[in-house]
């Protein structure tokens, strides 16, 4: 079965820590009250989830590993 992209997300979100969901929440507040540019939904979808993965990557660092 396949899941929707809504179940999707609330999965990913359950599988982080406070701090992760505290700069996921930063980063969608600050794309939400930039200006409206004109790049293609393709090119701002790519540079959203670069800059979440670069986020979520700087917050693991220094964390202790997970059991």
């Amino acid at each position: 079965m396949r899941q929707s992209p809504k179940l999707a997300i609330l999965q990913s979100l359950d599988g982080m820590d406070q701090v992760q969901m505290e700069e996921v929440l930063k980063y969608i507040k600050s794309v939400l009250n930039q200006p409206q540019r004109t790049t293609s939904y393709q090119r701002f979808k790519y540079e959203a989830m670069k800059e979440i993965r670069q986020a979520l990557r700087k917050n693991n660092d220094g964390l202790p590993k997970a059991a």
